[in-house]
């Protein structure tokens, strides 16, 4: 496996790259992508696009209603839909689930761990503006701990709390979370957490996946 932070570069490339590929070449680097996406993980490809489902939506819609061609329907006039409107929403739709896949094959293949390790590499040059690298990848970890454990337990116990709820007479205050917790008692919970941080060695195959991925990169946009 390369260096986490040479994977996540990668990512970056190969995204900024794809919004300036047209529809052959889109179809040659993506649907390989998509491919090897659904072999390493279907339901974690299959999450991210549903996540996305409405931005989707929303990205189809504006192009074909705004972008100026022939009318889909004659009949709506101006309220019709256009033909290159649909044909330009359908492409960066396409890029943007090709975006998702190889994001998705980045997730599969690094734990939690090696990607916020990642991050802490590469924010190394913000030490020079007196930014802490060390706080950022604590609050990260932090952020991505509570988070999946709040999306666990909502996913659990969601019809439980609308049951209490009801039953408690639709009082938001009644069961559940407690409210006005005490900062302090926060604070003490989080320290208790202890957080590792284990880092890779930069290699010469990194910097050469870099090389070629930016290159790659500059090619595609010229």
């Amino acid at each position: 496996m390369p260096h986490p932070s040479a994977s996540i570069l990668l990512w970056v490339c190969l995204a900024v790259a794809m919004q300036s590929l047209q529809t052959t070449g889109l179809m040659l680097a993506g649907v390989p992508l998509l491919a090897v996406a659904c072999m390493l993980s279907t339901a974690h490809l299959l999450k991210l696009l549903r996540r996305t489902r409405w931005i989707m939506l929303s990205l189809l819609l504006i192009y074909a209603y705004t972008t100026p061609g022939e009318a889909v329907w004659a009949s709506l006039a101006q309220f019709s839909p256009t033909h290159e409107g649909l044909a330009d929403g359908l492409l960066q739709l396409c890029r943007l689930a090709f975006a998702l896949a190889a994001l998705s094959i980045m997730l599969s293949l690094l734990s939690q761990q090696q990607l916020i390790s990642g991050l802490y590499t590469l924010a190394y040059p913000l030490r020079y503006v007196g930014m802490s690298r060390e706080c950022i990848a604590v609050r990260l970890a932090l952020t991505l701990h509570y988070a999946e454990s709040a999306m666990l337990d909502t996913a659990a116990d969601w019809r439980g709390s609308i049951e209490n709820l009801l039953a408690a007479g639709g009082s938001p205050h009644s069961g559940g979370v407690p409210t006005g917790v005490p900062l302090a008692g926060a604070l003490a919970e989080v320290k208790q957490h202890s957080i590792e941080l284990h880092t890779t060695p930069f290699t010469l195959r990194d910097g050469l996946l870099l090389v070629m991925g930016g290159t790659s990169l500059v090619l595609v946009l010229l």
